[in-house]
């Protein structure tokens, strides 16, 4: 015969279509949106790690300072590498042409033998006035196919989109905290074209392979630190990243395999949330139906029989958000997922890929953890002797007297016996509350965040430029009054300004000694006493560390700090004397004095100018770089291009989340009182009396738990930023503003504010009737 119990489910599924219909849609758009996630994620990644071999990614570059004879490329590759000519040009762009530098564009000639370029749109340079151009770069700077910008001195017509292999990132600096797809990209032109571009930037750069690959990060460490030693002797190397090291290749890989952890963790935080709420409404469905549960028991219905079916619903309408979720995955979220890499990186172009990983962790994952949640607390209550559900006398515990109340208002000692019967729903509403304010918190933050860094950047900035020089090798002390040294000293060229408002200084870079965290390029600067730029005179030992270099590595006034040379093995101790407010980057500041006595220079010797206005009287060819505003501030820049709709995607879950607990609990509650509504009706109260009796408790619940959850929420998100930012080179001081606070909690109490109207035409609607069933 017929289970008569499955003909009861459509009846509770359509009786409760509003909670059945809520959580199902929420859990829906959660698979789907991680669904979609890792199955563009995975594709993604397959398609970054197949390109290594696909298109010949280099095992590292090198820079020199001048062109390798074929003697010394020769010797090199009698170490079992082989070696490229990679040569670039960096030169301002006017994308605009308006006259004005909006960027920095390197160019290289197309590639046939390493790091292979992927055509995205368009077709490549033919002709000496094309260029193709990275697409992540076109789309931030609104360049379109066949539009012309001007690159150094020359206008070249965009015949393509591009993205070089080994640039995913566009980081223009290896050291960089943070890639640049704004300021920063790159390009490449025809053979002819590059070889009539300027040398004036041209910049010496070697790419190679190994012709037996080392098997591991270890072992190419090892591999690559020897081959550094052998080009160290035989070359003069300005640059030195082996591919392990190199973020233009690694960043996107190493960020796309933490995004995906991420993803998973959240998504079963989400499903485990639900799963509690099922369980707490249903747990409330078997004390309403306790009568009817005894009956059955006593008319020979098992545990298992009616444990089966109060699971039957949660389960199945986890299904169906499951397979529905992974439908949207695998068709509309997983473009939405790949537009939002393709919105970060320079990938190549991507096959999806169908994987059973996804189904499993999207599907199978989410059913167990509803199962498991249910069972253990639905079983519990379904433990209890059929004559006790007949009795409506479902303790589990010996009983105890009721919580005796202060003397207070009668209004305010009935609000607080509703807090204590609901108790279990309200510690459900308050995890979720936490759960919830710790999302939106993290999403909210970040603009404000990056803000304030920017502002911190550019009130804190040294100067509006910083020139680092090509600095010509000292004449040898030997040499000094011989006629090789006076000719020298004829053909040396002069590094001196005219600008009155230029200061010289000196700057190193330095590394981080490996420990906990892998070495990190810190700059060393030596400045003037007395200077005009500096807010601080650095004594004569010991140095001044930026405030970002105190936070990251917890140093404070009196430790001392160990730095390594960053192709080499000389390592440095210096003794901290104080905190330097400096949030651009990790440095170390010193007086001039006594970075010429550690680094070993000429009293003299200086390779850099702090200047507020432009130095035009030293020639192009002798400044290495010049660092100005746009440098220092391209994280914030960044993240605000890559992240800022993901924050704002984070903001609208995050109260959706919020609305959708307090909206459930708030329901579960009034549900479960609707026989004492009932009666305080038929006693005489009206509507909104009532409602002042039942929603207030819960607005003290909600308020509370707003309060209390922002606290834990700024606790919590202190403690991930730290190990979040630890992945980055550099360091971001955390900010919360504090208007964020006021703003979460009245977000809050306005979300609860429309489920409390809800509630109240709930509530309105109970009839008088319903204290005159069932009773005893």
């Amino acid at each position: 015969m017929k289970n008569p119990l499955l003909k009861r489910l459509p009846r509770e599924l359509i009786g409760d279509i509003g909670k059945y219909f809520a959580v199902f849609l929420f859990m829906t758009a959660t698979i789907g949106f991680v669904s979609g996630f890792l199955v563009a994620d995975d594709s993604m990644l397959a398609a970054y790690q197949e390109s290594f071999e696909k298109y010949h990614i280099e095992d590292g570059n090198f820079t020199l300072e001048k062109k390798a004879t074929d003697s010394q490329i020769k010797r090199l590759e009698k170490e079992g590498v082989q070696i490229y000519e990679n040569y670039y040009v960096e030169e301002d762009a006017d994308t605009d042409l308006d006259g004005e530098k909006d960027s920095t564009v390197r160019v290289y000639k197309n590639r046939s033998q390493i790091d292979l370029v992927c055509l995205m749109k368009g077709e490549l340079p033919k002709k000496e006035d094309e260029i193709a151009i990275d697409r992540m770069y076109a789309e931030n700077n609104k360049i379109q196919i066949s539009d012309i910008i001007k690159v150094g001195k020359e206008e070249k017509t965009v015949t393509g989109y591009v993205a070089l292999s080994d640039y995913s990132a566009l980081f223009s600096n290896n050291s960089d905290m943070m890639f640049d797809a704004v300021k920063f990209g790159v390009a490449i032109v025809t053979d002819e074209a590059f070889d009539n571009l300027e040398e004036t930037h041209l910049k010496y750069r070697y790419s190679w392979t190994y012709d037996d690959p080392p098997q591991g990060e270890k072992a190419e460490k090892e591999r690559s630190d020897d081959f550094l030693e052998i080009l160290a002797d035989y070359t003069s190397v300005t640059g030195y990243i082996p591919r392990y090291a190199n973020q233009a290749i690694h960043f996107t890989g190493d960020d796309m395999g933490s995004d995906r952890s991420m993803m998973i963790v959240l998504l079963y935080i989400l499903i485990a949330i639900m799963a509690f709420v099922f369980a707490v409404t249903t747990n409330n469905t078997i004390v309403k139906e306790a009568a009817v549960i005894g009956t059955l028991r006593a008319s020979g219905y098992t545990r298992k029989e009616l444990l089966v079916h109060y699971m039957t619903l949660p389960l199945l309408v986890t299904v169906i958000a499951a397979v529905i979720g992974n439908v949207l995955g695998y068709t509309v979220f997983k473009n939405i997922c790949a537009g939002m890499y393709y919105g970060s990186y320079s990938l190549p172009t991507y096959e999806t890929r169908w994987n059973m990983d996804a189904f499993v962790l999207t599907t199978i994952v989410p059913f167990v953890i509803m199962l498991l949640v249910n069972l253990v607390l639905i079983s519990k209550r379904l433990k209890l002797t059929p004559l006790k559900f007949l009795r409506r006398d479902l303790s589990t515990s010996k009983k105890q007297k009721a919580v005796k109340l202060p003397d207070i208002r009668f209004f305010d000692r009935f609000r607080l016996r509703i807090i204590l019967q609901n108790k279990s729903s309200y510690i459900t509403l308050f995890v979720g509350i936490v759960f919830a304010n710790i999302l939106l918190l993290f999403g909210m933050m970040m603009a404000p965040l990056l803000d304030h860094y920017q502002e911190q950047t550019v009130d804190n900035m040294i100067a509006d430029y910083q020139y680092i020089l090509n600095v010509p090798d000292e004449i040898d002390e030997d040499d000094t009054y011989t006629l090789y040294g006076a000719l020298s000293r004829f053909l040396t060229p002069s590094l001196e300004t005219e600008n009155k408002k230029a200061e010289k200084f000196c700057m190193e870079s330095l590394e981080t000694v490996p420990g906990k965290r892998d070495s990190e390029s810190v700059t060393v600067y030596g400045t003037q006493q007395g200077s005009h730029y500096m807010k601080a005179d650095f004594p004569d030992e010991g140095v001044y560390i930026s405030d970002g270099y105190a936070e990251k590595y917890n140093i404070k006034t009196g430790d001392t700090i160990w730095l390594k040379e960053t192709y080499g093995d000389k390592t440095y101790s210096f003794a901290v004397k104080g905190i330097y407010v400096y949030p651009s980057g990790l440095s170390v500041f010193m007086s001039m004095p006594q970075f010429c006595r550690v680094f070993e220079k000429s009293d003299t010797y200086f390779n850099g100018y702090f200047s507020n206005e432009k130095i035009t009287d030293i020639e192009e060819a002798y400044i290495a770089s010049t660092i100005t505003q746009d440098d220092l501030t391209k994280i914030s820049r960044q993240l605000d291009v890559s992240m800022g709709n993901m924050f704002q995607l984070i903001n609208v879950f995050a109260v959706v989340l919020f609305a959708l607990l307090i909206y459930l609990l708030t329901k579960l509650i009034i549900e479960k009182n609707e026989h004492s509504i009932s009666m305080v009706k038929i006693l005489g109260y009206e509507n909104d009396e009532i409602v002042r009796l039942y929603l207030v408790s819960t607005s003290w619940v909600v308020a509370v738990s707003v309060l209390l959850s922002l606290w834990i929420a700024t606790w919590m998100i202190k403690v991930i930023y730290v190990y979040m930012m630890a992945e980055f080179s550099g360091w971001l001081s955390l900010y919360i503003e504090p208007a964020i606070y006021w703003k979460m909690f009245l977000m809050g109490m306005a979300v609860y504010a429309l489920v409390a109207l809800l509630q109240f035409f709930r509530i309105s609607k109970i009839p008088m009737e319903t204290a005159l069933k069932n009773i005893e």
